[in-house]
């Protein structure tokens, strides 16, 4: 989802001797009440959320202890983004958002996920979570290629989230921790420099490795110092391919109780991300794919002048959730973007369902021009044309 901003009005306060009270936004509370006084550490806690459905983050200096590590390991932009929002998404149904604070994960560092994300190796890695590959030195192309395959690094990353509560006497504390684990549904390697190979993971084998991957993870967390007894939410994400527009998805998920090191059984989670037009989403949502293709017919009969309509669309259980579609228009003029962000919305009003989140990104080049979105159930929408 593309990240946007609502219209902003900016003024100059003139009256002789007021000024704002910003200091009534924010609150202030001690972390973790279990530490030394000259040792604690406080964090600003905003008084407002986004929404009812967003967390209230923690404003503090613990930036996650992980930072970078994602970007590094997960080649998709995409992907990157689905794991972080997803995992939040889904960590809503155990940590709710009216009592709960949002801060990035604290336990898991740099040093302990690159260990993890290895390879094992009895001598050099006794970390790694991926399948070890014995080769002698001298091996050849063919049997490091022959290797590779039979032992593909299935994991990619893992993202800790944590969910704090705050007590009476403005002390919060950690109350939870949700882990994505994320998995390859491609993997991609080298033998020597400059050639690369693909190999497509099948689902079923992915997700044999990622519930043993898990396992052992929540061993391991268990050991670590704070989260002995921390409920944990885990989930496996499925990664899309490098070059895919669409990220990957979610595909199970289960909660292990805080006096627990073991998981019981996992729940298998029914959402994709889907592009259109694509042959995969003209054959199974076939729905979307019309009321697409009538868009476009209309949005060409107006304005010829484009490359063409993308559809991204968001299932969950086999219904669409959100649907975001780009437009890539050349414009000549404001009153030329004006009038056609007009007529487009006339076409959301009158060709779109409102029983999902519809949001319209109208473009030229790299820059943004306008923006529509309708939230689900409403009958009107909210129009931005960016100056």
């Amino acid at each position: 989802m593309k990240k946007w901003m609502a219209s902003l009005c900016v003024g100059v306060l003139v009256l002789s001797g007021c000024a704002p009270n910003f200091g009534e936004q924010e609150e202030e509370a001690i972390i973790d009440e279990n530490v030394d006084d000259s040792l604690q550490e406080t964090a600003i806690i905003p008084k407002h959320n986004l929404s009812e459905e967003n967390y209230r983050v923690l404003i503090d200096s613990n930036l996650s202890q992980a930072r970078g590590v994602i970007t590094n390991q997960i080649a998709n932009r995409v992907d990157i983004d689905e794991l972080e929002e997803g995992l939040r998404r889904h960590s809503k149904e155990v940590f709710d958002p009216e009592t709960y604070y949002f801060q990035e994960g604290q336990y898991l560092t740099d040093d302990i996920l690159y260990d993890w994300l290895e390879r094992y190796d009895e001598d050099e890695e006794p970390l790694g979570l991926n399948p070890e590959i014995e080769l002698n030195s001298d091996a050849e192309e063919e049997e490091i290629e022959e290797a590779e395959k039979s032992n593909p690094k299935y994991l990619s990353h893992i993202l800790e989230q944590n969910y704090l509560t705050k007590s009476e006497d403005d002390v919060v504390e950690l109350a939870g921790i949700s882990i994505g684990i994320a998995m390859k549904s491609v993997y991609r390697f080298q033998t020597e420099p400059g050639v690369e190979y693909y190999e497509d993971i099948p689902k079923d084998k992915m997700l044999s490795e990622a519930n043993q991957i898990a396992d052992e993870v929540v061993q391991r967390i268990r050991q670590i110092e704070g989260l002995e007894n921390v409920p944990i939410m885990l989930s496996i994400f499925r990664e899309s391919a490098q070059s895919s527009l669409v990220p990957g998805n979610f595909v199970a998920k289960t909660n292990v109780p805080g006096d627990r090191a073991t998981i019981d059984e996992w729940k298998e989670v029914n959402e994709e991300n889907v592009l259109f037009p694509s042959e995969y989403g003209r054959n199974t949502y076939a729905d979307t794919h019309a009321t697409l293709v009538d868009f476009e017919s209309d949005v060409a009969s107006y304005f010829p002048n484009y490359v063409s309509v993308i559809g991204k669309g968001f299932y969950q259980n086999g219904n669409l959730q959100k649907l975001t579609v780009e437009i890539p228009v050349s414009f000549y003029g404001k009153a030329e973007l004006i009038g056609f962000t007009q007529y487009v919305y006339g076409l959301v009003l009158s060709g779109f369902p409102n029983n999902y989140q519809l949001e319209i990104n109208i473009t030229s080049g790299d820059t943004q021009e306008a923006l529509i979105v309708r939230n689900p159930g409403e009958e009107e929408g909210f129009v931005h044309i960016y100056h």
